[in-house]
Protein backbone atom coordinates (compact mmCIF):
# COMPACT_ATOMS: atom_id res chain seq x y z
CA UNK A 1 0.00 0.00 0.00
CA UNK A 2 1.38 3.39 -1.03
CA UNK A 3 -0.07 6.87 -0.51
CA UNK A 4 0.18 9.66 -3.09
CA UNK A 5 -0.63 13.19 -1.95
CA UNK A 6 -1.74 16.14 -4.09
CA UNK A 7 -2.42 19.76 -3.24
CA UNK A 8 -6.05 20.68 -3.95
CA UNK A 9 -7.00 23.84 -5.84
CA UNK A 10 -10.68 24.85 -5.70
CA UNK A 11 -13.06 27.71 -4.99
CA UNK A 12 -13.93 29.05 -1.58
CA UNK A 13 -17.37 27.39 -1.59
CA UNK A 14 -15.73 24.04 -2.30
CA UNK A 15 -13.35 24.51 0.62
CA UNK A 16 -16.35 25.21 2.83
CA UNK A 17 -17.99 22.02 1.55
CA UNK A 18 -14.85 20.04 2.45
CA UNK A 19 -14.96 21.54 5.95
CA UNK A 20 -18.61 20.49 6.27
CA UNK A 21 -17.75 16.93 5.20
CA UNK A 22 -14.96 16.81 7.79
CA UNK A 23 -17.32 18.06 10.53
CA UNK A 24 -19.89 15.43 9.55
CA UNK A 25 -17.31 12.65 9.74
CA UNK A 26 -16.28 13.90 13.17
CA UNK A 27 -19.94 13.98 14.26
CA UNK A 28 -20.48 10.35 13.21
CA UNK A 29 -17.35 9.20 15.03
CA UNK A 30 -18.25 10.99 18.25
CA UNK A 31 -21.86 9.74 18.18
CA UNK A 32 -20.65 6.15 17.71
CA UNK A 33 -18.20 6.57 20.58
CA UNK A 34 -20.97 7.87 22.84
CA UNK A 35 -23.17 4.93 21.81
CA UNK A 36 -20.36 2.54 22.79
CA UNK A 37 -19.84 4.28 26.14
CA UNK A 38 -23.52 4.19 27.06
CA UNK A 39 -24.08 0.58 25.95
CA UNK A 40 -22.73 -2.75 27.13
CA UNK A 41 -20.70 -5.13 24.98
CA UNK A 42 -21.30 -3.05 21.87
CA UNK A 43 -19.79 -4.80 18.84
CA UNK A 44 -18.49 -3.44 15.58
CA UNK A 45 -21.58 -4.64 13.72
CA UNK A 46 -23.82 -2.74 16.14
CA UNK A 47 -21.85 0.44 15.44
CA UNK A 48 -22.45 -0.04 11.71
CA UNK A 49 -26.17 -0.44 12.37
CA UNK A 50 -26.14 2.67 14.54
CA UNK A 51 -24.48 4.53 11.65
CA UNK A 52 -27.42 3.55 9.44
CA UNK A 53 -29.78 4.95 12.08
CA UNK A 54 -27.84 8.22 12.14
CA UNK A 55 -28.17 8.54 8.38
CA UNK A 56 -31.93 8.25 8.61
CA UNK A 57 -32.17 10.64 11.58
CA UNK A 58 -29.87 13.48 10.44
CA UNK A 59 -30.15 14.81 6.85
CA UNK A 60 -26.61 16.29 6.86
CA UNK A 61 -25.20 12.84 7.68
CA UNK A 62 -27.16 11.32 4.80
CA UNK A 63 -25.66 13.92 2.45
CA UNK A 64 -22.20 12.45 3.10
CA UNK A 65 -21.35 9.31 1.17
CA UNK A 66 -22.24 6.10 3.02
CA UNK A 67 -18.73 4.70 2.68
CA UNK A 68 -17.31 7.89 4.20
CA UNK A 69 -19.54 7.50 7.26
CA UNK A 70 -18.50 3.83 7.47
CA UNK A 71 -14.87 4.97 7.50
CA UNK A 72 -15.70 7.22 10.47
CA UNK A 73 -17.18 4.20 12.26
CA UNK A 74 -13.97 2.29 11.55
CA UNK A 75 -11.92 5.12 13.07
CA UNK A 76 -14.06 4.94 16.20
CA UNK A 77 -13.72 1.16 16.41
CA UNK A 78 -9.94 1.27 15.89
CA UNK A 79 -9.65 3.53 18.97
CA UNK A 80 -11.84 1.12 20.97
CA UNK A 81 -9.87 -1.93 19.81
CA UNK A 82 -6.57 -0.23 20.65
CA UNK A 83 -7.85 0.46 24.16
CA UNK A 84 -8.82 -3.19 24.67
CA UNK A 85 -5.47 -4.40 23.30
CA UNK A 86 -3.58 -2.15 25.71
CA UNK A 87 -5.65 -3.51 28.60
CA UNK A 88 -4.87 -7.11 27.63
CA UNK A 89 -1.13 -6.63 27.23
CA UNK A 90 1.14 -8.11 29.86
CA UNK A 91 4.77 -7.84 30.79
CA UNK A 92 6.49 -11.19 31.17
CA UNK A 93 9.27 -11.33 33.72
CA UNK A 94 11.18 -14.58 33.42
CA UNK A 95 13.89 -15.67 35.79
CA UNK A 96 15.42 -18.94 34.66
CA UNK A 97 18.07 -20.70 36.73
CA UNK A 98 19.69 -24.10 36.54
CA UNK A 99 17.30 -25.42 39.17
CA UNK A 100 13.92 -23.82 38.46
CA UNK A 101 12.03 -21.39 36.27
CA UNK A 102 9.56 -18.79 37.47
CA UNK A 103 7.31 -16.77 35.17
CA UNK A 104 5.25 -13.90 36.51
CA UNK A 105 2.85 -11.71 34.57
CA UNK A 106 1.65 -8.27 35.50
CA UNK A 107 -0.25 -5.52 33.75
CA UNK A 108 1.61 -2.76 31.96
CA UNK A 109 1.54 0.36 34.17
CA UNK A 110 0.30 3.69 32.88
CA UNK A 111 -2.62 4.87 30.83
CA UNK A 112 -4.33 2.46 28.45
CA UNK A 113 -5.55 5.07 25.98
CA UNK A 114 -9.28 5.26 26.71
CA UNK A 115 -11.06 6.58 23.56
CA UNK A 116 -11.80 10.29 23.64
CA UNK A 117 -14.04 12.56 21.61
CA UNK A 118 -12.51 14.41 18.69
CA UNK A 119 -12.72 18.18 18.61
CA UNK A 120 -10.53 19.22 15.68
CA UNK A 121 -10.70 16.48 13.05
CA UNK A 122 -8.74 17.39 9.94
CA UNK A 123 -9.70 14.72 7.39
CA UNK A 124 -12.54 12.80 5.84
CA UNK A 125 -12.00 9.46 4.13
CA UNK A 126 -13.87 7.92 1.20
CA UNK A 127 -13.66 4.29 0.18
CA UNK A 128 -14.33 3.10 -3.38
CA UNK A 129 -17.47 5.20 -3.95
CA UNK A 130 -18.42 8.85 -3.63
CA UNK A 131 -15.67 10.03 -5.96
CA UNK A 132 -14.70 9.76 -9.61
CA UNK A 133 -11.25 10.30 -11.10
CA UNK A 134 -11.88 12.30 -14.28
CA UNK A 135 -8.20 12.35 -15.34
CA UNK A 136 -4.84 12.16 -13.55
CA UNK A 137 -5.17 15.82 -12.51
CA UNK A 138 -8.87 16.17 -11.65
CA UNK A 139 -11.22 14.38 -9.24
CA UNK A 140 -14.95 14.83 -8.67
CA UNK A 141 -16.83 14.01 -5.46
CA UNK A 142 -20.36 12.85 -6.23
CA UNK A 143 -22.10 12.97 -2.83
CA UNK A 144 -24.51 15.74 -1.80
CA UNK A 145 -22.01 17.78 0.18
CA UNK A 146 -21.31 19.89 -2.89
CA UNK A 147 -17.54 19.44 -3.07
CA UNK A 148 -17.62 18.87 -6.82
CA UNK A 149 -14.63 18.92 -9.14
CA UNK A 150 -11.17 19.54 -7.66
CA UNK A 151 -7.87 20.19 -9.39
CA UNK A 152 -4.91 18.10 -8.21
CA UNK A 153 -1.48 19.74 -8.09
CA UNK A 154 1.44 17.33 -7.84
CA UNK A 155 4.00 15.29 -9.79
CA UNK A 156 2.63 11.77 -9.21
CA UNK A 157 1.11 10.03 -12.24
CA UNK A 158 -2.15 8.33 -11.24
CA UNK A 159 -2.67 7.08 -14.80
CA UNK A 160 0.05 4.49 -14.17
CA UNK A 161 -2.23 2.54 -11.80
CA UNK A 162 -5.65 1.00 -12.56
CA UNK A 163 -8.53 2.79 -10.88
CA UNK A 164 -9.61 -0.38 -9.08
CA UNK A 165 -6.28 -0.31 -7.21
CA UNK A 166 -7.25 2.97 -5.49
CA UNK A 167 -8.84 1.75 -2.27
CA UNK A 168 -9.17 4.98 -0.31
CA UNK A 169 -9.36 8.71 -1.07
CA UNK A 170 -8.77 11.10 1.81
CA UNK A 171 -9.29 14.88 1.98
CA UNK A 172 -6.95 16.50 4.52
CA UNK A 173 -6.98 20.06 5.85
CA UNK A 174 -3.68 21.59 6.93
CA UNK A 175 -2.48 25.06 7.86
CA UNK A 176 -1.29 25.78 4.31
CA UNK A 177 -4.32 24.43 2.44
CA UNK A 178 -6.18 21.26 1.50
CA UNK A 179 -4.70 18.00 0.22
CA UNK A 180 -6.05 14.86 -1.42
CA UNK A 181 -4.45 11.52 -0.63
CA UNK A 182 -4.83 8.33 -2.69
CA UNK A 183 -4.22 4.97 -1.01
CA UNK A 184 -3.15 2.56 -3.78
CA UNK A 185 -2.96 -1.18 -3.22
CA UNK A 186 0.33 -2.09 -4.89
CA UNK A 187 3.43 -3.95 -3.74
CA UNK A 188 6.42 -1.67 -4.30
CA UNK A 189 9.78 -3.47 -4.29
CA UNK A 190 13.17 -2.39 -5.57
CA UNK A 191 15.67 -5.01 -6.63
CA UNK A 192 19.13 -3.71 -5.73
CA UNK A 193 22.47 -5.49 -6.14
CA UNK A 194 24.20 -6.50 -2.89
CA UNK A 195 26.73 -4.03 -1.55
CA UNK A 196 28.53 -6.47 0.83
CA UNK A 197 28.48 -3.75 3.47
CA UNK A 198 27.08 -3.73 7.01
CA UNK A 199 26.70 -0.72 9.26
CA UNK A 200 25.77 0.12 12.83
CA UNK A 201 24.18 3.45 13.75
CA UNK A 202 24.27 5.26 17.09
CA UNK A 203 21.89 8.23 17.18
CA UNK A 204 22.68 11.17 19.41
CA UNK A 205 22.07 14.84 20.13
CA UNK A 206 25.47 16.29 19.28
CA UNK A 207 25.53 14.41 15.97
CA UNK A 208 22.39 13.02 14.37
CA UNK A 209 24.07 9.65 14.06
CA UNK A 210 27.54 8.15 14.07
CA UNK A 211 28.12 4.93 12.13
CA UNK A 212 30.49 2.06 12.84
CA UNK A 213 32.99 3.38 10.29
CA UNK A 214 33.45 6.67 12.14
CA UNK A 215 31.34 8.86 9.85
CA UNK A 216 29.14 11.39 11.67
CA UNK A 217 26.02 13.06 10.27
CA UNK A 218 25.42 16.56 11.68
CA UNK A 219 22.23 17.27 13.59
CA UNK A 220 20.27 20.03 11.76
CA UNK A 221 18.15 21.07 14.81
CA UNK A 222 15.27 22.48 12.77
CA UNK A 223 13.17 23.39 15.81
CA UNK A 224 16.03 25.28 17.46
CA UNK A 225 16.63 27.25 14.26
CA UNK A 226 12.98 28.26 13.92
CA UNK A 227 12.34 28.81 17.62
CA UNK A 228 12.67 32.61 17.43
CA UNK A 229 10.10 32.83 14.65
CA UNK A 230 7.79 30.52 16.57
CA UNK A 231 8.03 32.80 19.60
CA UNK A 232 7.27 35.82 17.43
CA UNK A 233 4.15 34.25 15.91
CA UNK A 234 3.02 32.92 19.29
CA UNK A 235 3.21 36.41 20.76
CA UNK A 236 1.14 37.71 17.85
CA UNK A 237 -1.52 35.11 18.62
CA UNK A 238 -1.64 35.93 22.33
CA UNK A 239 -2.15 39.64 21.61
CA UNK A 240 -5.22 39.11 19.44
CA UNK A 241 -8.73 39.09 20.83
CA UNK A 242 -10.15 35.60 21.25
CA UNK A 243 -12.69 34.72 18.59
CA UNK A 244 -11.61 37.51 16.22
CA UNK A 245 -10.68 37.07 12.57
CA UNK A 246 -7.20 38.48 13.17
CA UNK A 247 -6.58 35.81 15.82
CA UNK A 248 -7.54 33.09 13.35
CA UNK A 249 -5.11 34.55 10.82
CA UNK A 250 -2.33 34.67 13.42
CA UNK A 251 -3.04 31.06 14.43
CA UNK A 252 -2.81 30.04 10.78
CA UNK A 253 0.60 31.70 10.40
CA UNK A 254 1.82 29.95 13.54
CA UNK A 255 0.53 26.63 12.22
CA UNK A 256 2.32 27.16 8.91
CA UNK A 257 5.63 27.63 10.72
CA UNK A 258 5.11 24.48 12.79
CA UNK A 259 4.18 22.60 9.61
CA UNK A 260 7.36 23.76 7.86
CA UNK A 261 9.55 22.54 10.73
CA UNK A 262 7.84 19.14 10.85
CA UNK A 263 8.23 18.74 7.09
CA UNK A 264 11.92 19.64 7.28
CA UNK A 265 12.47 17.04 9.98
CA UNK A 266 10.53 14.37 8.06
CA UNK A 267 12.33 14.98 4.77
CA UNK A 268 15.72 14.96 6.48
CA UNK A 269 15.00 11.60 8.12
CA UNK A 270 13.64 10.16 4.87
CA UNK A 271 16.67 11.26 2.82
CA UNK A 272 19.21 9.87 5.28
CA UNK A 273 17.33 6.59 5.76
CA UNK A 274 17.13 5.96 2.03
CA UNK A 275 20.85 6.62 1.53
CA UNK A 276 21.80 4.35 4.45
CA UNK A 277 19.62 1.45 3.31
CA UNK A 278 20.73 1.75 -0.32
CA UNK A 279 24.41 1.60 0.65
CA UNK A 280 24.31 -1.37 3.05
CA UNK A 281 22.98 -4.92 3.14
CA UNK A 282 22.42 -4.83 6.92
CA UNK A 283 21.62 -1.80 9.07
CA UNK A 284 21.74 -2.08 12.88
CA UNK A 285 20.33 0.52 15.25
CA UNK A 286 19.21 0.82 18.86
CA UNK A 287 15.71 -0.13 19.97
CA UNK A 288 15.15 3.14 21.83
CA UNK A 289 12.00 3.98 23.80
CA UNK A 290 11.56 7.64 22.89
CA UNK A 291 8.53 7.98 25.16
CA UNK A 292 10.69 7.17 28.19
CA UNK A 293 13.65 9.25 27.07
CA UNK A 294 11.65 12.49 26.82
CA UNK A 295 10.75 12.19 30.52
CA UNK A 296 14.11 13.87 31.12
CA UNK A 297 12.94 17.50 31.08
CA UNK A 298 16.49 18.74 30.43
CA UNK A 299 16.79 16.89 27.11
CA UNK A 300 13.16 16.47 26.03
CA UNK A 301 13.16 19.36 23.55
CA UNK A 302 16.43 18.26 21.92
CA UNK A 303 15.29 14.62 21.69
CA UNK A 304 12.02 15.57 20.03
CA UNK A 305 13.84 17.95 17.71
CA UNK A 306 16.24 15.22 16.57
CA UNK A 307 13.47 13.05 15.08
CA UNK A 308 14.83 9.61 15.97
CA UNK A 309 11.40 8.01 15.62
CA UNK A 310 10.95 9.29 12.05
CA UNK A 311 14.44 8.09 11.14
CA UNK A 312 13.79 4.57 12.43
CA UNK A 313 10.37 4.47 10.74
CA UNK A 314 11.87 5.26 7.34
CA UNK A 315 14.79 2.86 7.91
CA UNK A 316 12.34 -0.01 8.40
CA UNK A 317 10.17 1.11 5.47
CA UNK A 318 13.06 1.28 3.00
CA UNK A 319 14.46 -1.96 4.42
CA UNK A 320 11.28 -3.79 3.42
CA UNK A 321 11.02 -1.95 0.11
CA UNK A 322 14.62 -2.61 -0.95
CA UNK A 323 14.86 -6.09 0.62
CA UNK A 324 17.57 -5.08 3.09
CA UNK A 325 17.98 -6.39 6.63
CA UNK A 326 17.30 -3.92 9.46
CA UNK A 327 17.97 -5.04 13.04
CA UNK A 328 16.99 -3.21 16.23
CA UNK A 329 19.20 -4.23 19.15
CA UNK A 330 18.82 -3.64 22.87
CA UNK A 331 20.57 -0.36 23.79
CA UNK A 332 21.89 -1.49 27.19
CA UNK A 333 25.65 -0.92 27.68
CA UNK A 334 26.36 -0.13 24.03
CA UNK A 335 28.19 3.02 25.13
CA UNK A 336 29.87 1.51 28.20
CA UNK A 337 31.29 -1.70 26.74
CA UNK A 338 34.57 -1.64 24.87
CA UNK A 339 34.17 -2.66 21.23
CA UNK A 340 37.69 -4.17 21.20
CA UNK A 341 37.86 -6.31 24.35
CA UNK A 342 34.33 -6.18 25.75
CA UNK A 343 35.32 -4.68 29.10
CA UNK A 344 32.92 -2.29 30.81
CA UNK A 345 34.29 1.25 30.90
CA UNK A 346 32.01 3.48 32.96
CA UNK A 347 31.64 7.00 31.62
CA UNK A 348 29.25 9.90 32.11
CA UNK A 349 27.28 11.55 29.33
CA UNK A 350 29.77 14.42 29.22
CA UNK A 351 32.68 12.05 28.48
CA UNK A 352 32.88 11.94 24.68
CA UNK A 353 35.99 9.74 24.27
CA UNK A 354 36.13 6.03 24.99
CA UNK A 355 39.50 5.03 26.52
CA UNK A 356 40.06 1.41 27.54
CA UNK A 357 42.95 -0.31 29.31
CA UNK A 358 43.42 -2.56 26.26
CA UNK A 359 44.58 0.47 24.26
CA UNK A 360 41.36 1.14 22.39
CA UNK A 361 40.71 4.87 22.00
CA UNK A 362 37.63 5.87 20.01
CA UNK A 363 34.92 8.45 19.89
CA UNK A 364 32.18 7.48 22.32
CA UNK A 365 29.50 7.28 19.61
CA UNK A 366 31.72 5.34 17.19
CA UNK A 367 32.45 2.77 19.90
CA UNK A 368 28.70 2.43 20.55
CA UNK A 369 27.98 2.03 16.83
CA UNK A 370 30.51 -0.82 16.58
CA UNK A 371 28.91 -2.53 19.58
CA UNK A 372 25.48 -2.14 17.99
CA UNK A 373 26.70 -3.73 14.76
CA UNK A 374 28.40 -6.62 16.57
CA UNK A 375 25.30 -7.27 18.64
CA UNK A 376 23.12 -7.26 15.52
CA UNK A 377 25.43 -9.66 13.68
CA UNK A 378 25.38 -11.95 16.72
CA UNK A 379 21.57 -12.06 16.84
CA UNK A 380 20.88 -12.43 13.11
CA UNK A 381 20.25 -16.13 12.46
CA UNK A 382 18.93 -18.18 9.60
CA UNK A 383 16.53 -16.11 7.46
CA UNK A 384 15.86 -18.48 4.55
CA UNK A 385 14.00 -21.75 4.13
CA UNK A 386 15.01 -24.88 6.08
CA UNK A 387 15.97 -28.09 4.34
CA UNK A 388 14.67 -29.88 7.43
CA UNK A 389 12.12 -28.81 10.00
CA UNK A 390 14.24 -27.57 12.94
CA UNK A 391 11.60 -28.85 15.38
CA UNK A 392 11.33 -32.32 13.79
CA UNK A 393 14.28 -33.61 15.83
CA UNK A 394 14.92 -33.00 19.49
CA UNK A 395 18.58 -32.31 18.77
CA UNK A 396 17.67 -29.12 16.89
CA UNK A 397 15.46 -27.72 19.65
CA UNK A 398 16.99 -24.58 21.17
CA UNK A 399 18.06 -24.49 24.78
CA UNK A 400 16.59 -22.19 27.38
CA UNK A 401 18.81 -19.24 28.27
CA UNK A 402 20.51 -19.79 31.60
CA UNK A 403 19.53 -23.46 31.90
CA UNK A 404 21.66 -26.62 31.48
CA UNK A 405 22.37 -27.83 27.96
CA UNK A 406 20.09 -30.85 28.38
CA UNK A 407 17.08 -28.60 29.06
CA UNK A 408 15.28 -28.14 25.76
CA UNK A 409 12.22 -26.10 25.01
CA UNK A 410 9.26 -28.40 24.60
CA UNK A 411 11.01 -31.40 26.20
Amino acid sequence: MIVYEFKVKAKQLQYQAIDEAIRTAQFVRNKCLRYWMDGQNVTRAELYRYNTKLRSEFPFVKDLNSHATQASVERCWSAIARFFDNCKKRVRNSEVSSECKTNSRQQIPGKKGYPRFKKNTRSVEYKTSGWKLLDPKHIKFTDKKGIGKLKLIGTWDLAFYPKDKIKRVRLVRRADGYYCQFCISVDVKEALPPTHQTIGLDVGLKEFYTDSMGKAEPNPRFYRQGEEQLKFHQRRVSRKKKGSTNRKKAINKLGRKHLKISRQREEHAKRLARCVVQSNDLVAYEDLRIKNLVKNHCLAKSINDAGWYQFRKWLEYFGVKMRRVTVAVHPAYTSQNCSNCGAVVKKSLSTRTHICACGCRLNRDENAAINILNRALGTTGHVGTWILDPNASGDLSPTITGSPCNSKIGL
